[in-house]
């Protein structure tokens, strides 16, 4: 492993912006050079809001700052959800010089960021996420947008947040099914560039599921190495960053076919990488072993390696062929040459794929 960095930049051309992993970094942390103007309007959900607002409002001191509270839930990540947002920029007559800020998980990041790359045609915006997956994923890169019943995430844009605050406190209330979650994009980076931290996740997998904050401060940081990298070399997703994807061709059928409510996106992101890992040793790539360590350490991390019961393979075939990824209507995966050695791909023997799916699931009667 490297030498400790509790700093990174996002380095994007001429652009680059901080991401800070430091403990009691909330609230404690003046934000105001992040802040375009004078206004600021803070978006959080229902669930983390009575926990952070406040000291998330104390990082603004000289700003006017407005807030909205959202409902929480994947299912909320909607049209009817943003214009919300919208409605209290118009009714506080917020300007294009506003700062949005999102205060909380995945969701959030990803629907504020939406609306602030569409209020007046783009406003800067903050990302604090308090969540591990939003910590180590979700809330780096400039990804955001809204789902759609038919897909995941189809409706969006880049849109780069000006800094990143992620303070491994807050961690401490999660639920133990949102810490798993947010395990699995941990496990995605060691599976698609870096075997290094996958045997170094191996090592220390209980000690991170135990909270213990050094190795989880550890997971972190280089999680968002990981991404900063990647996103530093393909900002737009017209190469290397594809293989981010991991898992999320099979996961995000998941989600859609479970209505974006029963399963966390985290969860669905495990067994679709179990998915991936095995159509890679169908394919020749990996061998038993390898599909064995996937398996276990997901295990260790309190995830589910199946799909949901009653999901056959024509339920699969169906959301997976409208999956924003692919390419002239081809299904579009990442696979694994090796462990840590991910590739992308429209290329690969169709009955392996059956194969994986009829191995998964049951098909309909």
């Amino acid at each position: 492993m490297q030498p400790k960095q509790d700093h990174l930049n996002v380095e994007l051309g001429e652009r680059r912006y901080p991401i800070v992993i430091e403990e009691g970094s909330l609230g404690s942390m003046d934000l105001s050079p992040w802040v375009a103007g004078e206004q600021v309007l803070i978006v959080s959900n229902e669930t983390v809001a009575p926990l952070y607002l406040e000291q998330a409002r104390a990082s603004f001191p000289g700003s006017r700052v407005d807030e909205v509270i959202l409902p929480d839930g994947e299912r909320y990540k909607t049209w009817e959800t943003l214009n919300r947002i919208f409605d209290v920029l118009i009714d506080k007559q917020h300007t294009r010089r506003t700062t949005l800020v999102a205060l909380g998980g995945g969701v959030i990041g990803d629907i504020t960021g939406f609306a602030a790359a569409t209020w007046q045609r783009g406003v800067d915006f903050i990302q604090i996420p308090t969540t591990l997956l939003a910590q180590v994923d979700a809330s780096v890169g400039g990804k955001t947008g809204i789902n759609h019943p038919q897909g995941k995430n189809m409706i969006g844009a880049f849109h780069q947040p000006r800094i990143v605050v992620a303070d491994p406190l807050t961690l401490g209330s999660l639920p133990p099914t949102e810490m798993a979650a947010g395990m699995a994009e941990v496990i995605k980076y060691g599976l698609i560039r870096d075997e290094h931290f996958l045997s170094w996740l191996e090592e220390h997998m209980d000690h991170l599921m135990a909270m213990q904050p050094e190795p989880l401060k550890e997971a972190i940081r280089r999680s968002c190495e990981c991404k900063a990298a990647i996103v530093a070399e393909d900002e737009r997703e017209a190469g290397v960053r594809a293989l981010l994807n991991l898992g999320h061709t099979f996961g995000h059928a998941i989600e859609t076919h479970t209505g974006y409510s029963d399963w966390l996106h985290g969860e669905a992101v495990a067994a679709g990488m179990m998915m991936a890992t095995d159509l890679s040793e169908r394919l020749g790539y990996l061998n038993y072993n390898d599909s064995v360590r996937v398996r276990q350490l997901l295990i260790r991390a309190r995830l589910p390696v199946n799909p949901p019961e009653g999901m056959s393979p024509v339920h699969f075939r169906a959301l997976m062929q409208v999956d924003k990824k692919n390419v002239s209507g081809r299904v579009r995966l990442v696979l694994l040459r090796a462990l840590g050695d991910a590739f992308v791909t429209e290329d690969f023997d169709p009955e392996a794929f059956e194969a994986t799916l009829n191995h998964f699931c049951h098909p309909l009667d």
